[in-house]
């Protein structure tokens, strides 16, 4: 079973490990080399995008879906508005702009001025804007800048008033927040050491620590704040309560779980005060009226409930405030004197309300099923901004009035789309155990029968897949292909008990779970018995790689996108040490067997006929690094599984996904659809603006 095509050749290395008895050969090793610093790994990456541009380049679908997602893409996009002093901040991306620009108006309704367009930081658009605060007198921003996707930042300050950009600037920051003191004259953050000399931009990072830079002062010269040196591997956080009183400290080695500490910034030697130690639990702070703290926690409720902790006292008591629901607590906050949380019901999102001692007070009308969050506001303002999308509903962003409990619509977007033509419909299924698994499925109105399906997932790390709206998928549905998001266990739909089925040696659920999905898919008669693509990214892009090698006869094509491929090696790069939280620790006998049953690139079974396959990764992602994707490819590629192709697209100059500009997005988007659709049988048409068929 020959490959139609040559691949490029790829040297293979006779290299064999003992791991707890079992001999694993890793004969592509060398492909984790950084293609930014090696020239042989660089020199096959480029022999193996350009035979995959040559097969694209032949499919007919590409050009007509290159267009469509222009079309689709040409609107206006805006975030919600942080309000300061009468003066609102918030980012918008005009159309086809590869970097959405940070803008003010002077007043809700006041002309709109452009502050920060990273539009003009790069030739390829591919140099984002980052995190970005805002200080309490609207005068200063504190932006984060990101190049070419890395995960690295650097910080500056920009002067509203002066309209420049200031001196200062932080460096080495990375998972970071940015929160400015209460007086302005400074903000946290948090950043790595620097690097040793010659190490790789792709080793190991640690001793993560937060940091106060003082305006006008040298990064040198910044306060260490909080840092974990007996546990370098945590990540931590710092973030102020909206009076400026505290700044609250998150430690975690990845979702899931953190530590819990404060500073009163009012005292001088800002000594923290632990509040939780133990990492086994999630925690966030959601603010804070005077010295009493409102907390979300799943510490004794699966489903996560608010409780409260007064620090005035010097013994910590926590005390249930809103106890937990069959609903799964999503975020809340306190804005206008009262505590609003999102909850998911069936990873639909519902808004509920209550007063500071829990006292329910009913929920916030929402225009549909979908997904609502991104609040901003003031625990002192009745003004309050969120996001509310959905599947088939465009971001649109409310302004919500606390007091009168209105709502109305401050920004909607013209899709360009005849969204009342697509349906979105939520199905349940069982999985092999028979747990009941929720999916959504997206499709035109008039598409009843089989039709060629694209269906995805995550499954990890507790983060639900809710509805959202995005006009790449929009791309596929409106052609006539039906889109599918499945729930699976692994990620956080419904509370801590979903996310632990789906951890460790249980993560098998999560690919059994998917491919149950796959064949419900077909049973019911929504995709035909030939034409179901799949897609997942990072967590997701090993989901692809283990369910294909476990069942390739299920699956036409498949699109697994920067993903972790190799279980046995990933803790030794970048900040692969805080996946062990939810993968487990491959020096560990018990992880090990388990990691080893499924990785992708050590299961690539020859003699099955693989579907389709085409791989994405990018040259600067330093979250999974691309050797991930290079070495399972280069597996696929050596192995005999067919004739159909298996192919690596490797991006250039841009990361893991963040800050990826909106022309990369369209091209990469035209390249997978066109692939899949081929393979799936999806006749793609020309479609006139504005319109579907």
């Amino acid at each position: 079973m020959a490959p139609a095509f040559a691949y490029p050749k790829t040297r293979r290395l006779d290299l064999v490990e003992d791991h707890f008895g079992q001999q694993v050969a890793d004969p592509y090793r060398w492909l984790e080399n950084d293609i930014r610093e090696d020239a042989d790994v660089a020199a096959w990456a480029k022999a193996q995008n350009d035979v995959t541009e040559a097969y694209l380049s032949t499919l007919p679908g590409r050009d007509i879906f290159k267009a469509r997602l222009q079309q689709l893409f040409d609107h206006e996009r805006v975030s919600p508005p942080w309000a300061r002093r009468g003066r609102y901040f918030y980012t918008r991306q005009t159309g086809l702009q590869n970097q959405p620009l940070l803008v003010m108006r002077n007043g809700l309704e006041g002309p709109e001025r452009v502050l920060i367009d990273p539009n003009d930081w790069s030739s390829d658009g591919t140099t984002a804007l980052g995190e970005w605060a805002i200080s309490d007198d609207g005068a200063l921003i504190a932006f984060s800048i990101q190049q070419a996707g890395t995960d690295w930042r650097s910080i500056k300050v920009f002067d509203v008033n002066a309209r420049e950009t200031l001196a200062d600037e932080v460096t080495r920051a990375r998972f970071t927040s940015i929160a400015w003191m209460k007086d302005n004259r400074g903000f946290f953050y948090s950043r790595y050491p620097d690097a040793a000399d010659g190490e790789s931009s792709q080793a190991g990072v640690q001793n993560h620590a937060v940091y106060y830079h003082a305006l006008g002062m040298s990064q040198a010269d910044d306060r260490p704040v909080y840092a974990t040196p007996d546990k370098p591997h945590l990540i931590n956080v710092g973030y102020t309560t909206d009076d400026g009183r505290y700044l609250v400290l998150l430690s975690t080695p990845g979702p899931g779980a953190n530590a819990l500490a404060v500073i009163d910034l009012d005292t001088p030697d800002w000594t923290p005060r632990p509040l939780i130690t133990d990492i086994d639990s999630d925690w966030v702070v959601y603010g804070n009226a005077g010295t009493k703290l409102f907390i979300g926690t799943n510490k004794g409720a699966e489903r996560k409930k608010i409780v409260s902790v007064d620090l005035a006292h010097a013994e910590l008591t926590f005390e249930d405030v809103v106890s937990e629901q069959e609903a799964t607590l999503g975020y809340a906050a306190l804005l206008g004197g009262k505590l609003l949380a999102t909850y998911l019901v069936d990873a639909k999102s519902e808004m509920r309300r209550y007063a500071l001692d829990g006292t329910p007070e009913g929920s916030v009308d929402l225009p549909g099923i979908g997904t609502v969050g991104g609040f901003r506001g003031d625990q002192d303002s009745n003004e309050v901004f969120f996001v509310f999308t959905s599947y088939n509903i465009p971001t649109t962003i409310y302004r919500y009035d606390v007091a009168d409990n209105t709502t109305y619509v401050w920004a909607r977007p013209d899709a360009g789309i005849d969204l009342d033509r697509i349906h979105v419909e939520q199905r349940f299924y069982a999985s092999k155990d028979g747990t009941r698994i929720p999916m959504f499925v997206i499709r035109r109105k008039d598409v009843t029968g089989p039709a060629p399906t694209l269906l995805y997932a995550y499954g990890g790390f507790g983060i639900s897949m809710i509805p959202f709206y995005a006009p790449t998928q929009m791309a596929w549905v409106e052609q006539g292909g039906v889109s599918v998001v499945a729930n699976i266990r692994g990620g956080g739909e419904y509370g801590r008990a979903w996310h632990d089925a789906g951890r460790f040696a249980k993560r098998q659920n999560a690919f059994d779970d998917f491919i149950a999905a796959g064949e419900y898919l077909k049973a019911e008669g929504i995709t035909s018995p030939d034409g179901l693509a799949i897609q997942g990214e990072s967590n997701g892009g090993l989901l692809m790689g283990a369910v294909v090698n476990q069942r390739p006869d299920l699956f036409a094509a498949a699109l697994p996108g920067v993903g972790v491929m190799d279980m046995l090696r990933f803790p030794l790069f970048t900040g692969g040490k805080m996946w062990m939280e939810d993968f487990g620790d491959p020096r560990q006998e018990q992880h090990f067997h388990a990691l080893r049953s499924y990785s992708p690139y050590h299961n690539v079974r020859s003699g099955e006929d693989y579907p389709a396959i085409l791989v994405n990764t990018a040259d600067t992602d330093d979250r999974v690094i691309p050797g991930h994707s290079f070495k399972y490819v280069a597996a696929l590629q050596a192995a005999e599984i067919g004739d159909k192709p298996h192919l690596l697209r490797v991006e250039t100059r841009a990361g893991h996904g963040a800050g990826k500009p909106t022309d990369k997005v369209i091209a990469e988007t035209a390249d997978q659809w066109a692939f899949i659709a081929h393979w799936t049988g999806l006749k793609v048409m020309q479609l006139p603006r504005g319109t579907t068929p």
